[in-house]
């Protein structure tokens, strides 16, 4: 059965079925299987030797990652065609969850298998994918991506690497450095964009062993430290015309859409990190006595605990969402032609938007889950004999990496925007009939219906965004993109709304296949988030609107705000000392 293809963006303005969206209950056995395999190569080749990987140990991290090429798991990405397995995205996820428990190695195989070897798989010649796949696929080399720069960090198309043609036309001769250069110690195959003459900017596939190759010393990092980070140098390397990667001057194609998958993987990262902080965490709050009984007992310790699983499920639900989004584009799409791979990128990149949002929902849900997990441990929190303090370190990066939650937030509102100008989403016309609207009287009233007030929380909340939406258009026009604190605010809004849709979706689902019992926890856990969501989405309209209007109008439009966000909220204490209860018992993250 063909699944049916949503817009990109289109979750702010249409309602979804909980039988249209793929959640980890929908796992196929072979998906499952997937995940075991990658759960047991991090239990028994990785862990046992954490201590010496954390130590930055190039043989031991290359000889893993060799080994994970030969169980598959680099492979997933990769078409059958050129040596890999060719699987679907939901299947790719499960290993980036699973593999991050390996902390520091999960990075390396991380960059590796995305935006190392995907550039090639979307963007290379029939050649140049017979030449690198294969050996990328089984880990017999080990790929890099280089695009930032000492002087260009967000603004990526600022780089200075240049790329001259020779006079013979044979190859182009590059120069330049890239710093931040994950696997950069070890890697055989790099990414490496410049701009040719100075102006066009580019990607070439650049081997280790060419001359004028160079590698700087490691940087000293926070966290991450059992992954190598090394500034790349070029100096007079000539790289023959066959590596040139896409065409000439396109370089931002490959850039910006190897970037939509790094962010959703980044995302599915965070879901496996914060899973593995939740079970440190609850196992230590049992363990630990305080006055006489186990601190997991005391209220604000089992609230910390609820809280993290909560935020746990609410993104895994996002995730697991955006890849059956993603699959769904894909399937249509010949992967065995050598255009699948520029298709596929084009799919992708249909939700580009939904990437940034699994991007920062997720690595501020991790800092969050890490946060409060090193607050359980206490002052042990803080040693390094404890792993919740490295897992606290390591999460800090992930705001940084893939471009700057900043930078994503103003990406996530402008996608929108770009996408609603271009006639692909009738965002506006929703705004407008929002705008007439909101003087009409609004039915507050809640049915007997499970979810009921959740569902209608939801709907307020998209009516909210399109109403401040709608508004910052007809304020700022051409100017919208200068007023950054505004489009941020109207991101979080939209995070905030995907994240509620998504578990509530997932909620019903749970309930609807298995029963009341089975979806209790799922229920309660989506009730929690959404209610305190909603008032992170009001406080965000508010701010908004304070900025944009004043008067009359400022008035009219908070009397609005009052009448439509006007609700009963459960008690959320009760209901997390409910999913507290469960998280100590099994002393790990639970759905049901």
């Amino acid at each position: 059965m063909m699944a049916t293809i949503v817009k990109g963006g289109s979750f702010v303005i249409d309602s979804s079925s909980w039988e249209s969206i793929m959640t980890p209950e929908d796992l196929s056995e072979e998906q499952t299987l997937i995940a075991e395999a990658a759960e047991h190569f991090i239990e028994n080749e990785v862990l046992p030797h954490d201590g010496e990987l954390e130590k930055l140990d190039y043989k031991l991290t290359v000889q893993l990652i060799r080994k994970a090429g030969e169980l598959g798991l680099l492979g997933v990405d990769v078409p059958e065609k050129y040596g890999g397995l060719g699987l679907d995205k939901v299947s790719s996820t499960l290993i980036s969850e699973k593999l991050a428990k390996g902390s520091s190695f999960a990075l390396s195989v991380g960059a590796h298998v995305g935006i190392g070897t995907l550039p090639i798989v979307f963007f290379g010649t029939p050649e140049q994918k017979r030449k690198y796949l294969p050996d990328l696929a089984d880990g017999s080399k080990i790929a890099a991506y280089c695009l930032t720069e000492p002087s260009s960090g967000s603004d990526a198309l600022g780089a200075r690497a240049t790329a001259k043609l020779s006079d013979d036309r044979t190859h182009y001769v590059l120069n330049g450095a890239k710093q931040f250069i994950t696997n950069a110690g070890f890697a055989d195959v790099f990414i490496v964009y410049a701009k040719i003459d100075g102006k066009h900017f580019s990607a070439f596939i650049v081997e280790r062993t060419m001359e004028g190759v160079s590698i700087g010393p490691e940087e000293k990092k926070m966290g991450i430290k059992g992954s190598s980070t090394c500034p790349l140098i070029l100096d007079q390397v000539k790289v023959p015309v066959d590596n040139l990667l896409g065409e000439p001057g396109k370089g931002h194609v490959i850039a910006f859409n190897i970037l939509n998958i790094g962010r959703f993987k980044l995302g599915a990262g965070c879901v496996g990190a914060a899973k593995d902080a939740i079970s440190l965490s609850a196992a230590y709050a049992n363990e630990r006595t305080q006055f006489g009984k186990p601190i997991s007992s005391f209220p604000l310790i089992g609230e910390k605990l609820a809280d993290m699983n909560i935020a746990t499920f609410v993104l895994e639900s996002m995730v697991y969402r955006t890849a059956g989004l993603i699959d769904a584009v894909l399937q249509n799409i010949d992967h065995g032609s050598d255009a699948a791979g520029v298709q596929s990128a084009k799919g992708i990149a249909e939700y580009a938007l939904e990437c940034s949002i699994n991007k920062v929902f997720g690595t501020e849900a991790l800092d969050f889950v890490a946060d409060e997990g090193v607050q359980i441990h206490g002052g042990y929190g803080f040693i390094q004999e404890y792993k919740i303090e490295r897992i606290y370190r390591d999460s800090r990066i992930n705001r940084i990496f893939e471009g700057t939650n900043e930078i994503n937030r103003l990406l996530i509102t402008g996608t929108l925007l770009k996408k609603a100008m271009k006639g692909e989403l009738p965002l506006m016309e929703h705004a407008q009939s929002v705008q007439e609207s909101m003087l009409e009287p609004t039915e507050q009233s809640d049915t007997d219906e499970r979810f009921a007030q959740e569902k209608r929380l939801l709907a307020t909340a998209k009516q909210i965004f399109l109403l401040v939406g709608g508004q910052a258009v007809q304020t700022y026009g051409l100017e919208l993109e200068e007023q950054q604190e505004v489009l941020a605010r109207l991101s979080d809004m939209m995070i905030a709304i995907y994240a509620m849709e998504s578990a509530l979706l997932r909620a019903e689902k749970i309930t609807a296949k298995s029963g009341e019992k089975r979806g209790e926890l799922a229920s309660i856990m989506t009730s929690v988030y959404v209610h305190d969501t909603f008032a992170s989405i009001e406080r965000a309209a508010k701010q908004s609107v304070a900025a944009m209007a004043s008067g009359d109008l400022l008035s009219l439009q908070l009397s609005v705000l009052r009448k439509w966000t006007r609700h009963t909220p459960p008690d959320t204490i009760r209901l997390k000392r409910q999913v507290a209860e469960k998280v100590k018992a099994a002393e790990r993250y639970v759905v049901v």
